[in-house]
């Protein structure tokens, strides 16, 4: 059987936006119904840089979807001018257990975590939400915009990172993107970019909130995507209490989420409070409930997400003939 190796610059053309929703969509259907195994990530921590290798497998079974992916995220790399995060994606065929694909994975889990913020937004965000605010300025904040702006119709985008020039950056690249407003706003802060946002997303790994009770109004959607260790926390304790709180995973939550581990720890919030988006998606669970609800849709990444964008992104790169075969 051939091999297929799918760069970057391939997964970004056979894996758009609407469709990597729809891929999340199912994959998550699949997950809440018993349908897929997603043992927890295994992380080794490479303390002399400050950063930590992920191994990450998943198999779902419909279809026969079988991967793992192997994600690095070092911290220190932009100081070497690389990106913060590089992965690969391995597929296997799930009948006879050879390798059929190997996908540039940092580009897939941008686009893979941008499409579950999309979906989340899609189940949660206010139908007539019109304006969204993006909290960090790199390439998952991107997917993040991109993602928003393919399940509403957005009138204005804000964006906020520590570093003026990358937010400038951001709003350069991004604005008249397809979907996207024309125009990007750029944020003097935090608070200034969500007040006034109908949907807001925080792609940081901050240690410290960048996001409070105070600077969200009733009946916003928040996704936050950045924190997916137990020391990092995007929202404060606080609106995490007062929103309606949806996540990928519980148990991937309650091990990985720093906002939700703190909650739990201040009984703030109760495990059995933790909905899956997966139930939301099978209609076992109601998304918001009401227009003034805030509500939260708390993700830590997994791999099902990686093994359903992947093989979305390979049958595409089949039909297009994208990518390089090659026999092993």
């Amino acid at each position: 059987m051939a091999f297929h190796i799918l760069s970057g610059d391939d997964v970004r053309v056979a894996l758009p936006m609407r469709d990597a929703i729809e891929a999340m969509r199912k994959a998550f259907g699949l997950l809440a119904s018993g349908q897929a195994d997603v043992p927890l990530r295994t992380a080794i921590p490479i303390p002399k840089h400050d950063a930590v290798t992920l191994v990450m497998p998943a198999y779902l079974h419909v279809g026969n979807r079988l991967g793992a992916k192997i994600v690095s995220v070092f911290p220190n790399n932009p100081n070497l001018e690389l990106p913060t995060i590089h992965a690969v994606v391995l597929l296997i065929n799930a009948a006879t257990g050879q390798a059929e694909a190997l996908l540039e994975g940092t580009a897939l889990t941008a686009i893979r975590t941008g499409a579950v913020s999309g979906l989340a937004t899609d189940l949660l965000a206010r139908p007539d939400a019109s304006s969204v605010a993006i909290i960090g300025a790199g390439a998952q904040a991107r997917t993040q915009l991109a993602a928003v702006c393919s399940v509403r119709q957005i009138a204005r985008a804000r964006v906020y990172s520590l570093s003026r020039e990358q937010s400038e950056k951001f709003a350069a690249e991004m604005a008249g993107r397809e979907g996207v407003p024309a125009t990007v706003e750029v944020a003097a802060s935090a608070h200034e970019a969500a007040a006034q946002s109908d949907i807001i997303c925080t792609s940081t790994t901050s240690a410290t909130p960048v996001l409070s009770l105070d600077d969200v109004r009733p009946g916003t959607h928040i996704n936050g995507i950045g924190s997916f260790t137990p020391a990092m926390r995007e929202i404060d304790p606080a609106l995490v209490q007062q929103a309606r709180v949806v996540v990928d995973q519980r148990q991937a939550a309650l091990a990985e989420a720093g906002e939700i581990i703190a909650c739990i720890k201040e009984r703030l919030l109760n495990e059995s409070d933790l909905i899956e988006i997966g139930d939301v998606v099978n209609g076992k669970q109601p998304g918001r409930t009401n227009a003034e609800q805030i509500t939260f849709f708390k993700s830590v990444g997994l791999a099902i997400q990686d093994v359903a964008a992947a093989q979305q992104a390979l049958t595409t790169a089949r039909q297009r003939k994208l990518g390089v075969a090659v026999n092993l």
